[in-house]
C-alpha cells in the first residue's frame, strides 16, 4: 500500500530490531494531497482489523493494513499535537476478541534532558525514580514507563505476559547520545512480569532483567515484576527523627547478624522460608529480649543462587522475593523501628555474578564491567568487577546505596569486600593486574566511588551508619573524606577478630606466650572507628562453630566462650555477633537449615544466652562502655603485662571520666584469690557482671555483691581491690553501686 514508510523500516519492525520504532509508529505529520495531515501507524501483527477511535466524538476511523506483517496506517486531518494522546485504537484480533487500547507510541518521554545530563555526569542520585519500571498516569492514562541504559544495543524491547513475550510488540525508543531506551506502555499495572529483550552488537538477543527492578519472580524464575514502592504508609517518624539527631559514634551499637532464610524455618511453606512480616515479629521479640540495638541482615537484594547467601546480587534494587514482597520488607523495617531496633543491610558493590539475565554484557558489550579480565574478573569468586571509572556505573551504584536508605528507611549499610575494591592487585599475581595511571596498585576510581557514596549518604540521611568490611591496613577508612579518608562511619576490626580467636583457640596453658595477641589491638584501637565482628565468616567452610573452636573439656569450652564474649563487650568498639553464637550453637552455620534452637533445653546453652543478653543490657546501660569508643581517653590499662597469669585489667570511661567501670579478665582456668588490682579511686565497687556466675552456667566464683577499694597502692594507683578472679572469667566492677 502507498505509504511514506520505507520497506527497510517495515522489515525492521517485523523482525523486532528497529532502533527507533517511535520514528515510524504513533502520530507523525505527513504531506497528503498538498496538505499537512497526521499519519497514525500501529504495528499489530495479530490484528484482523484496526480503527482509530476519537474518544471525544466516538468516531471510528478504519486503518489500512499497509504491509502483510501487520503494519496499519490511517491519515487524519487533525494536527499531530491535536491527535497525540487524544485517540485510542480499536483492535479486532484474529482470535476473535476486540479491545480498545491506548497507543504506546503516542506518549512523550518521561525522561528529560536534565535526566540525561545527570546520568552522563554520574550524579543522578535518584535515578531509581526515573529508570526501570515506573507506574504513572499520563493525561489520565495509567500505565508503566520503562527505561533502561543500553547504549551499544541495536534494539531493545519490553517483553512480558502482557504481549506474550513477543519482541516485536513493544520496541523502545533510543535516546541519543545517552543510550537510554524508553517506552510508556499504557494499561499495565503492578505485578506485571517483564524483561528487556536486548539485541547486542553482534546481533545476538538476550532477555535481561531490569537493573532497576524493585522485585522479581521467586528463583529459579528470573522475570522482573512491576512494583510501586510509594504505597506503603510508614509509621517510624519518631525513630527517624531521633536517628537524625544522634551521633552513632557515641551510641551503643550491638548488632545481631542474621541470615533470614536460616534463622528460623517454617514447615508449612515452600522452601521453609518465613515471610518478612513473620520474621519482623519473631526477630524483634528476640532482639528486645537479648538487648541488641540493631539487626544486621546479610544481603536481601535479589540473587539467583541461594548458596551465595545473597553476596552474588543480580537485582540491586530488588528486595528478594524469597521472603515476600517489597511491602512486606517495609513492614519488617517499620516494625523494627517502632520497637526500637535498627536495621543494617549488607551492600555488595564489589562484584556481580555472570548470570546471563543479569548485568554481565548487558547490551552485548562490557557495559557495567571491565572488558579486560585483568580488571573485570574476580579470581576468587568467579564474578565480575564493576567499572568504577564509568560515570553511569558509578551513578548506578551510588543511587542504589541511597535507594535503600530512602525507600526502605535502612539505618546503615555494611559494605562487603571493600579491600577487593581498593587494590588493583587484590588476590592477583604479577602480570595479572593493570597498574593505575601513576603506576600504583590503588584503584583510584573505586576509592573515589566509596568517598562519594559516603559523602552523599551522610549528607542526605543524617545519623545513618556506613560500615566497611576492610581487612587491610588502609589508612583512614573511617575518617572524613575532606581529610583524605574514605568517609565510612565504622570499619570492621578484622585484626582484632583474627588475633583474639587465634588466642582463644590456644590451650590456656600456652596463652602466657601469646598475650601480645590480645594487647596488640589497643595499639591501633583508636586509629579507626572500629566494630568488633564475630560474623558468619568465622563459622563456615570448616572453621567450626565458635563454641567448638574453644579448647578444653565441655565445661571449659562454655567458660571460654563466655570469656570471649565478655572480653569483646568490654573492649573498645561497637559489637557484632552472628546468629547462633549467642546461645552456643555446636555446628557450623548451614544456610539450608535453621539454627539449633533445641540446644536451649540445656542449662549450658541457656547460660550463654543469658550472658549475651546481660552483656548487651549492661553495654547499653553504661555510658563508659560505648560513649568514648574511639578515643584513648575512654580506655586505660591497669595491667597488661601479667602474661604469666594471663590476666588483663583495664578501665573503660564515659565522657565524664568519673563515670567508669573496672574490668578484670582471667584467661586461665585457675582461680586467683585476693588478686590485687589498681583502682582509680577508693570506696565501694559493685560487681555488675561476672561471666562465671551460676546464672550463666559457671562455677559461681566471684565477689558478689562487691568489695571495697583500699588505700593500698597497686599498678601505680593509690587505691586497689583484692579481687577474686574466677576461672576463665571476666569480672566488671563499678564504683559507688
Amino acid at each position: 500500500m502507498r505509504t511514506t514508510v520505507s520497506l527497510s523500516s517495515i522489515a525492521a519492525l517485523a523482525e523486532g530490531s528497529h532502533p527507533q520504532p517511535h520514528d515510524v509508529l504513533g502520530p507523525h505529520e505527513v504531506e497528503s494531497n498538498g496538505r499537512t495531515a497526521t499519519a497514525i501507524r500501529a504495528y499489530l501483527p495479530d490484528a484482523e482489523q484496526v480503527w482509530i477511535v476519537d474518544p471525544t466524538h466516538q468516531i471510528k476511523r478504519p486503518m489500512r493494513r499497509i504491509h502483510p506483517s501487520g503494519l496499519y496506517e490511517a491519515l487524519h486531518p487533525m494536527s499531530k499535537n491535536e491527535m497525540q494522546q487524544s485517540y485510542k485504537l480499536c483492535v479486532k484480533h484474529a482470535a476473535g476478541h476486540t479491545e480498545i487500547m491506548d497507543d504506546p507510541y503516542a506518549f512523550d518521554s518521561f525522561l528529560t534532558d536534565f535526566d540525561f545530563y545527570l546520568l552522563g555526569e554520574g550524579t543522578h542520585y535518584r535515578a531509581y525514580e526515573k529508570f526501570g519500571a515506573k507506574v504513572r498516569t499520563v493525561n489520565g492514562v495509567a500505565g508503566v514507563n520503562f527505561a533502561v541504559w543500553a547504549p551499544n544495543a541495536r534494539n531493545v524491547s519490553v517483553v512480558g505476559d502482557f504481549n506474550n513475550w513477543q519482541g516485536d510488540a513493544h520496541g523502545m525508543r533510543k535516546h541519543i547520545p545517552s543510550g537510554i531506551w524508553e517506552l510508556f506502555v499504557p494499561g499495565l499495572q503492578t505485578r506485571e512480569k517483564y524483561k528487556f529483550r536486548v539485541q547486542g552488537e553482534s546481533g545476538a538477543t538476550v532477555d535481561k532483567c531490569d537493573p532497576y527492578s524493585f522485585t522479581a519472580e521467586l528463583p529459579p524464575c528470573t522475570a522482573s515484576i512491576v512494583a510501586d514502592l510509594d504505597q506503603y504508609r510508614w509509621n517510624d517518624g519518631q525513630w527517624l527523627d531521633r536517628r537524625s539527631n544522634a551521633n552513632p559514634l557515641e551510641q551503643p551499637s550491638a548488632a545481631y547478624e542474621v541470615h533470614l532464610g536460616s534463622w528460623r524455618r517454617s514447615h508449612d511453606r515452600q522452601h521453609g522460608w518465613l515471610n518478612y512480616r513473620d520474621l519482623a515479629h519473631q526477630l524483634v521479640d528476640y532482639c528486645r529480649e537479648m538487648g541488641y540495638t540493631h539487626i544486621e541482615l546479610m544481603p536481601v537484594s535479589e540473587h539467583p543462587f541461594t548458596g551465595s547467601w545473597g553476596y552474588q546480587t543480580v537485582g540491586y534494587f530488588g528486595v528478594t522475593s524469597r521472603y515476600g514482597s517489597p511491602e512486606d520488607f517495609m513492614y519488617f523495617i517499620d516494625h523494627c523501628h517502632q520497637n526500637g531496633v535498627g536495621v543494617i543491610v549488607d551492600w555488595v558493590p564489589a562484584h556481580f555474578p555472570k548470570d546471563d539475565h543479569g548485568l554481565r554484557r548487558f547490551d552485548g558489550s562490557a557495559l557495567y564491567e571491565h572488558a579486560d579480565p585483568r580488571q573485570g574478573e574476580h579470581p576468587d569468586w568467579g564474578t565480575l568487577i564493576f567499572n568504577y571509572g564509568r560515570a553511569e556505573v558509578r551513578n548506578f551504584l551510588i543511587a542504589n546505596a541511597l535507594f535503600w536508605l530512602d525507600k526502605y528507611h535502612i539505618d546503615g549499610l555494611r559494605v562487603d569486600a571493600v579491600a577487593s575494591m581498593l587494590y588493583l592487585d587484590y588476590s592477583r599475581e604479577d602480570g595479572e593486574w593493570i597498574p593505575n595511571e601513576h603506576g600504583g596498585r590503588e584503584n583510584i576510581p573505586a576509592i573515589s566511588l566509596l568517598q562519594e557514596f559516603n559523602r552523599q549518604a551522610h549528607a542526605d540521611f543524617p545519623g545513618v551508619m556506613t560500615i566497611a568490611e576492610e581487612s587491610t591496613a588502609w589508612d583512614g577508612v573511617s575518617r572524613p573524606t575532606d581529610t583524605g579518608g574514605l568517609g565510612f562511619t565504622f570499619k570492621w576490626n578484622m585484626g582484632w577478630m583474627n588475633d583474639t580467636l587465634r588466642y582463644m583457640r590456644d590451650d590456656p596453658i600456652h596463652r602466657k606466650h601469646h598475650q601480645n595477641e590480645l594487647t596488640f589491638s589497643l595499639i591501633y584501637a583508636f586509629t579507626e572507628n572500629f566494630v568488633l565482628p564475630l560474623s558468619h565468616d568465622e563459622v563456615v567452610h570448616g572453621k567450626r562453630a565458635l563454641l567448638d573452636q574453644m579448647p578444653g573439656d565441655l565445661w571449659q569450652k562454655f567458660a571460654n566462650l563466655r570469656l570471649l564474649y565478655s572480653y569483646m563487650w568490654m573492649h573498645p568498639g561497637k559489637k557484632l555477633l552472628f546468629m547462633g553464637g549467642d546461645f552456643g550453637q555446636w555446628t557450623e552455620w548451614n544456610h539450608e537449615a535453621e539454627l539449633q534452637w533445641d540446644l536451649l533445653q540445656w542449662d549450658t546453652h541457656q547460660g550463654v544466652k543469658r550472658l549475651v543478653a546481660d552483656l548487651n543490657h549492661l553495654y547499653r546501660r553504661e555510658p563508659a562502655l560505648h560513649q568514648v569508643d574511639f578515643e584513648s581517653r575512654g580506655f586505660e590499662w591497669i595491667d597488661c603485662m601479667n602474661n604469666e597469669d594471663s590476666v588483663l585489667s583495664f578501665v573503660r570511661k564515659a565522657k565524664n571520666a568519673e563515670d567508669f567501670v573496672l574490668v578484670c579478665c582471667n584467661f586461665t582456668p585457675v582461680v586467683r584469690q585476693d588478686y590485687r588490682v589498681g583502682a582509680p579511686k577508693g570506696g565501694w565497687y559493685e560487681e555488675v557482671l561476672n561471666s562465671d556466675s551460676h546464672h550463666y552456667g559457671g562455677s559461681n566464683v566471684g565477689n558478689h555483691p562487691g568489695l571495697n577499694a583500699e588505700h593500698i597502692k597497686a599498678q601505680g594507683r593509690p587505691y586497689s581491690v583484692a579481687i577474686t578472679l574466677p576461672p576463665l572469667g571476666v569480672v566488671v566492677l563499678k564504683p559507688g553501686g
